[in-house]
Formats: C-alpha cells, structure tokens, sequence
C-alpha cells in the first residue's frame, strides 16, 4: 500500500472520529444492555471495548515515543507500508464475516467487572490518537517504528501502528454493537 502521509492520516482520523461517534453511542445504552453477553466465552460491549482500553494504555505510550527520537528522521511526503506491517493492518480491519483470532491473556477482559468509565476512557484514548494523528505529519512514518505488543523485538513502521492500531479498534466497536443487539 503506498499513499501520502496526508491521505493515510486523514483516512486514519476520520476512522477515529466514527470510532468516537460509535462509542459515544454506546455510552447512552443501560449498562445491563453493555454487559450482556450471548455466551460465557462471548465478550460484552463493555469488554470488546477494555480490551481495546488494554492495548490503547500499550500502543500510545509507544508511539508517542516516536516524537521524541522523530527529530532525527525528517517527515516524508509519501508512506508504504511495510511487508508485514500492511499484512496485520489488513488481517484485523472490521469486514463483514470477522475472522476468529484468539487475544493473549492480559489483554483478554473477559468476566471484568465493568462499569460506563471503560467508555470514557476509550474516549479520552481516541482524542488522545486523533492529537497523536495531527502530529505525524511532521515525522516519518515509514523510518520511525515501534514495538508491537506481541514482541518488543518486531518493530513495525509507524505508519503501520498507527493502521493497525485504528483498524483493531473499528474491528472491535463493530463486535461491541453486535454485543447489543
């Protein structure tokens, strides 16, 4: 996948705005409804959006390491992703038949007592990436990369993280609103 950094930020912060929307929407629902689930192993609302929580408090922190060492690698105009990069932001965008993936334990918040905040705070975490999206565009997001959550040795562009990490969460909400149904 190859676009300017100006088309995949502007693609990235308008998925984030209807991931706002989506859980502003949720936030209105009775926190019954939130918490209820269609089996024992099945994740209510409230926890396909932990979990989303869970990988936020990760994925934030790492890529806002990258403003501090980005001065050393100016910004480009253009973003390709990288190999395996573009197959993990392809493998967890939200499709209409979702493939089943299994989450390592911590971050699976499954029988989590759960309250109405796991919803402000995936809010908070959303206008806090919307701020993180501004920025990149004055940083590479090809030669800056992070480490993923699976393994501090694989590092993925930034571009990428930033994909993947927007992806996940469009994935998950889309999950959270057939919690409701």
């Amino acid at each position: 996948m190859k676009l300017t950094n100006q088309e995949l930020i502007d693609d990235l912060a308008e998925r984030t705005i209807a991931n706002v929307m989506a859980a502003e929407e949720l936030k209105n629902l009775p926190i019954e409804i939130l918490n209820q689930k269609s089996s024992s192993e099945s994740w209510s609302a409230l926890e396909c959006i932990e979990h989303l929580n869970r990988y936020g408090d990760f994925y934030l922190k790492e890529i806002k390491k990258q403003f501090l060492t980005a001065a050393q690698v100016p910004a480009t105009t253009e973003f390709k992703s990288g190999l395996i990069g573009n197959y993990f932001a392809k493998s967890l965008q939200a499709k209409e038949k979702l493939n089943k993936m299994k989450t390592v334990k911590n971050m699976n918040p499954n029988g989590s007592d759960l309250t109405i905040g796991v919803i402000d705070t995936f809010i908070a975490q959303q206008k806090e990436m919307l701020e993180i999206l501004d920025r990149s565009l004055t940083i590479s997001l090809k030669k800056n990369k992070t480490s993923i959550s699976i393994s501090s040795v694989l590092k993925l562009r930034l571009g990428d993280t930033l994909r993947i990490v927007i992806y996940h969460n469009q994935r998950h909400l889309a999950q959270a609103k057939k919690a409701v149904l």
